[in-house]
């Protein structure tokens, strides 16, 4: 779930002022998406081991897997579980939504931490449509089963983003969108969203140079409607997606980045240097917030493992932290 982001609008950088050094933070924020487009990948129980071995406390997974749902039962890790191809099932109505709780949440939890539900993952053309009534029904269902503290949200592409620089212009390019953030407005919900500087990097890197883009020092880019100075593409990219929460009415709505990540081989800009440089530059940041918004943020690294049976750019095969084998592709710490 990495693929591309239309990114191409993204940013014409300001000029150079000014150098960074990051502080360090004792606050973690981090967890890592466990997809499984793999013919070689280690089993589940093992996975949840791994993670917890490697001090990751937060996971995602793409839909309802009953072994991997078995394997967190009392791991204390904390899940995003996406709803996967059921989006026009749940938005039908709402015993369907009822049902689908009733088989896929309310029997693991709480022993498995379930902390949000993406209701649609990157959903694109007439499909958005159903993701409102989708939610809604989900969160309806959770309510009545007593499980209301499971917060229902959808994750969304960087791309329903227009206008991203300065950060402070950026603006839901779609209607939807606008609703969507209202109504988490009014339940408590986080936005869940792409954040990939790796796609923005390699569409346009003329103007935005590899140090922005993976958290090295160097770049400080003022944003001139405010005066909030970034020194690294993943905080301007958030920010976007803050201000046009705002725009739209729903500036109390906290963004959760469900999936950010840079490819260790496959790709212009793509190598082990780059993708450790970026991974580890996340980890490190994530504690203190973006400019607009400090404090922790919430951010899912894509993925754990390379997965061998991705469809698309060679880059799509190679976002993992680890090997099948459970080795490390590069050296990270948590």
């Amino acid at each position: 779930m990495a693929r591309r982001q239309g990114v191409a609008s993204m940013l014409t950088i300001a000029p150079i002022i000014g150098a960074f050094a990051s502080a360090p933070t004792t606050v973690q924020s981090i967890g890592v998406c466990y997809g499984v487009l793999g013919n070689n990948l280690p089993s589940r129980s093992e996975v949840v081991q791994l993670y917890k071995s490697k001090g990751i406390n937060g996971m995602r997974i793409y839909y309802p897997d009953k072994e991997a749902l078995n394997a967190l039962r009392n791991s204390g890790i904390a899940l995003i579980l996406d709803v996967g191809d059921q989006l026009s099932y749940l938005a039908a109505s709402s015993s369907n939504a009822a049902a689908w709780v009733r088989d896929n949440v309310k029997p693991y939890y709480p022993a498995v931490n379930i902390k949000y539900i993406a209701v649609g993952n990157e959903v694109e053309g007439g499909a958005t449509n159903s993701i409102l009534p989708a939610i809604r029904n989900v969160n309806s269902a959770l309510a009545s089963s007593g499980l209301g503290a499971i917060k229902a949200s959808t994750a969304v592409k960087f791309d329903v983003i227009s206008n991203s620089y300065p950060p402070s212009a950026g603006v839901f390019r779609d209607a939807y969108m606008k609703d969507i953030a209202r109504y988490l407005a009014t339940t408590g919900a986080p936005l869940l969203a792409s954040v990939y500087p790796y796609f923005a990097y390699r569409g346009n890197p003329r103007d935005i140079s590899l140090n922005y883009a993976t958290f090295r020092p160097g770049t400080t880019v003022r944003d001139p409607n405010n005066g909030l100075t970034y020194t690294n593409l993943f905080d301007a990219m958030v920010d976007a997606v803050y201000a046009a929460l705002e725009k739209a009415g729903a500036g109390n709505v906290k963004v959760v980045v469900s999936e950010s990540g840079w490819p260790s081989a496959g790709g212009f800009g793509a190598s082990v240097d780059n993708a450790r440089a970026y991974n580890q530059g996340l980890i490190d940041h994530v504690g203190r917030g973006t400019p607009k918004r400090p404090g922790p943020l919430e951010a899912y690294i894509f993925a754990m493992f390379n997965e061998n049976q991705k469809n698309g750019d060679p880059t799509e095969r190679n976002f993992g932290l680890f090997y099948p084998n459970k080795s490390p592709v590069y050296p990270i710490r948590f």
